[in-house]
């Protein structure tokens, strides 16, 4: 995707500050994007965003030209929420299961999963292939030939921002997963892909936000266990 004249954000952001209104507008939309992206997927359509965000589609328009701009901001928005969570573990976490535990369980509560952004799981897939013979991943929905994706609905632009966003979490958690696994606390043939399915399936949508939290909770504790080494 090409990007605007004049050297702007593609989801034409303006660097003069936006009136309260439409900066409430602004806010409304990407709330609900989040929310439907998270229950339904990359795949949803913009007007259901707009209906969520109480809002006019041209308005969604107004802020995003198209639906990969969106997309695309909410991916990125999201990648670096969860890299700031990787950090955050690592370096505020002495033991190493401590950190890796942290960080899934920081970022399944925050319902990461439901917004992983595609991109991170083709490039985790393309790094395990470059670290091991094979890349673990289990495949859920496959589109092409070595492209995992949680939602192929959804013709996703990927620009090279997005995978230098990706390369830095894959990196952040690969140093959470390496630690780990050095201290003899994470089974040896755990990878980054495997952690990042789990955040991507410790992260159910349900209705009920009380049941979604414990459903996540216990599926996570039963996950950490599947990953943690045992004694010999």
């Amino acid at each position: 995707m090409s990007a605007p004249k004049g050297g702007g954000r593609p989801d034409g952001a303006r660097t003069a500050p936006l009136r309260v209104d439409a900066q409430r507008n602004l806010e409304h939309v990407l709330r609900a994007a989040r929310e439907v992206f998270g229950e339904l997927g990359y795949g949803a359509p913009m007007e259901d965003v707009a209906r969520r965000a109480r809002v006019g589609v041209g308005t969604v328009y107004r802020r995003f030209p198209s639906k990969d701009v969106l997309v695309r901001r909410i991916a990125e928005e999201e990648t670096s929420r969860l890299t700031d969570q990787a950090r955050a573990a690592l370096g505020q976490e002495d033991e190493p299961w401590s950190a890796l535990s942290r960080f899934l369980r920081t970022s399944v509560a925050s319902g990461a999963g439901r917004l992983l952004p595609p991109q991170v799981l083709r490039v985790g897939v393309a790094e395990e292939h470059g670290r091991q013979d094979h890349a673990r991943l289990p495949q859920q929905r496959t589109q092409a030939a070595g492209e995992l994706r949680l939602v192929p609905e959804a013709p996703v632009a990927v620009a090279a921002q997005d995978d230098a966003g990706a390369a830095q979490l894959l990196d952040v958690v690969g140093q959470l997963v390496d630690r780990a696994r050095a201290a003899g606390e994470l089974r040896p043939d755990v990878s980054v892909s495997d952690v990042l399915l789990v955040i991507a399936t410790a992260a159910p949508s349900l209705p009920d936000a009380a049941q979604q939290a414990a459903a996540s909770a216990r599926l996570l504790d039963i996950l950490l266990e599947g990953l943690r080494s045992r004694p010999a």
